[in-house]
């Protein structure tokens, strides 16, 4: 309808876009460039039985997830046989009402692995930016918490192939402007999940980590279609950092004041006065920082988180505070499961 109306349209086109946002046709596209994916299944809502058959030829663990699905909208694990015909429709439900599509598919399910993502510019032509990975592993229920570059989980080898992987896939799909690539890590292998076609959360650390400001080439892109920067983009610093403040509930912000400094930035909506409604995303603020390395970075997101002060609100605030000063979290050797010993452990 933009396009129609004579109006340049921002991001990819609406026929990437389809394509990109149907997983299961995103699996497909991928397989066929040779792009390795994880293990799964199409399956019919209608037949569980087939659908048992499908998850045992997989090996349990599986993974029910959405077709259009996102932030863990329509996931359900299936442990072991015999559970899957009871949580097929309450997936199918959950991605009918998030979504308006109940298509669910079949995927292996690993136990421990590492989420990271590669983040790209890209033009029709074919010319592209890479502008490093982010590692979004600390989750809990599938909503992402923390996200950091580098990713303390992969060594230059395996960051590499990533690179190039995401690289072939927007060359050959004719991609353009800001998206995505995320891939699971488990056993030192990398299997393609799916292509995030527009602006992320977490797009602040790439922002902060390389000095590019996404926005600004995402208009580029679709207004002058070109870009200014391209390659592997090099960082401008050696860690970024951010943390999600969620609120626990609605309410009205009687107190907010917000953390500053070298190294700091802050993107949030709210003010004193503020009203936090329960119909919609609870995300209220984004904490990034940046730092020479790892330790230094962790240090500053700890003293900001320390400044921050949200009143009036049940936020996960402590909880963040928890995680980032806690010791598995700060070796970095921990999955999208170990989300229990990020505090577990800290607390022995």
């Amino acid at each position: 309808m933009v396009a129609a109306s004579g109006l340049i349209w921002i991001g990819p086109s609406p026929e990437v876009i389809e394509l990109l946002g149907d997983k299961i046709r995103a699996k497909k596209t991928a397989a066929a460039l040779g792009i390795a994916g994880i293990p799964g299944a199409e399956i019919d809502p209608a037949d569980p039985a087939g659908a048992e058959r499908a998850a045992s030829e997989l090996g349990y663990p599986v993974i029910l997830k959405a077709a259009s699905g996102g932030g863990g909208k329509g996931m359900r694990i299936v442990g072991k046989e015999g559970e899957l015909p009871a949580l097929l429709p309450l997936a199918v439900s959950e991605a009918e009402a998030a979504f308006g599509d109940g298509t669910v598919y079949l995927e292996k399910y690993f136990t421990n692995p590492r989420h990271v993502e590669v983040q790209l510019l890209a033009l029709p032509g074919g010319e592209t930016a890479v502008l490093g990975e982010r590692d979004c592993t600390v989750q809990f229920s599938h909503q992402k918490l923390i996200e950091e570059s580098p990713s303390p989980g992969i060594g230059e080898k395996l960051r590499g192939k990533m690179y190039r992987t995401a690289e072939k896939l927007f060359r050959e799909i004719g991609y353009s402007g800001a998206g995505t690539v995320e891939f699971l890590v488990a056993g030192g292998k990398c299997f393609f999940m799916e292509v995030n076609a527009r602006l992320q959360v977490e797009h602040p650390v790439t922002e902060m980590l390389t000095g590019v400001d996404l926005v600004r080439q995402q208009i580029l892109a679709a207004g002058e279609s070109r870009l200014e920067t391209s390659g592997v983009i090099a960082p401008r610093v050696g860690y970024a950092l951010e943390c999600r403040i969620n609120a626990a509930g609605p309410g009205t912000v009687k107190q907010f004041i917000a953390p500053g400094g070298l190294g700091v930035r802050v993107d949030t909506h709210l003010y004193p006065g503020a009203k936090v409604p329960p119909h919609y995303d609870p995300l209220l603020a984004k904490i990034i920082v940046a730092g020479r390395d790892r330790p230094e970075g962790i240090a500053r997101m700890r003293r900001a988180l320390a400044e921050l002060v949200i009143e009036g609100v049940a936020t996960n605030l402590d909880l963040q505070k928890e995680i980032v000063a806690g010791k598995v979290f700060g070796r970095g050797d921990f999955g999208t499961a170990t989300f229990d010993s990020l505090l577990r452990e800290d607390k022995q």
